[in-house]
């Protein structure tokens, strides 16, 4: 693609936009035009289909996972672990991201059918279990945690996190009718509890979960607010 790297950061936020409102199904190239401010044959100049361009947007997602999570890599470990699990959090009351994960719901199921979706999405998954993996080989070199198999933790843990956001989603007008934070902050804490705790070496403590949340809403090298955008948000 001949874009500017802002030109085309442009239009992949358009993509983001358009899937928010529309949804995977719905979703038409006008759509996207209209929200990125480019003009549809402009589009269609650089990316042949829908198809093309929604490859291109899943890439970009978890090309931006990958850059947020090596910025993170010199954080302690046990840190890394639960802002990984805050991750995953998100509120009944934020219809931005629901709407956003919805869309990329209908996406994953494409994956049977569609090889260039299921090679993106089989580079999420690699990316989520290897990193939860790397945190705690880390971890087990430092002594932070307890010598476990950690590929099987992974797998169990980021299936378990991303088991919750499919449920949240899923079940979205019952989650808003509910009282409490959502599911996925339910599971998230469980998680915490079940799953990492019982990794801690002795004398290792979890930070608390909201403090994990608010640094992924920060840059790594920022000391207070502004957030870090919904694409923070991994699992696609």
């Amino acid at each position: 693609m001949s874009d500017s790297p802002s030109a085309a950061a442009e239009i992949m936020d358009g993509v983001y936009s358009a899937l928010r409102a529309h949804g995977y199904a719905d979703l038409t190239m006008q759509d996207i035009a209209d929200e990125c401010s480019k003009s549809k044959s402009l589009l269609h100049y650089h990316y042949d289909t829908k198809e093309d361009l929604l490859v291109a947007f899943l890439d970009y997602v978890v090309t931006d996972s990958e850059e947020r999570i090596a910025a993170r890599v010199d954080d302690p470990p046990v840190d890394r672990l639960v802002q990984f699990v805050g991750w995953f959090v998100f509120a009944p009351d934020e219809p931005d991201r629901e709407a956003f994960h919805i869309a990329l719901l209908e996406l994953r199921t494409q994956g049977p059918f569609n090889e260039r979706i299921r090679e993106q999405l089989a580079r999420s998954d690699q990316l989520l279990r290897g990193t939860v993996a790397d945190i705690l080989t880390e971890g087990i070199e430092a002594g932070a945690f307890r010598n476990v198999d950690v590929e099987e933790t992974a797998a169990l843990l980021v299936a378990t996190l991303d088991g919750a956001r499919t449920r949240q989603i899923t079940l979205a007008g019952a989650e808003r009718d509910a009282e409490g934070d959502g599911y996925t902050r339910e599971v998230a804490e469980a998680a915490l509890r079940r799953i990492v705790g019982p990794l801690l070496a002795d004398g290792v403590e979890l930070p608390p979960l909201d403090d994990a949340i608010d640094a992924l809403r920060r840059e790594p090298d920022e000391t207070d607010d502004e957030s870090a955008g919904e694409s923070a948000d991994p699992g696609e």
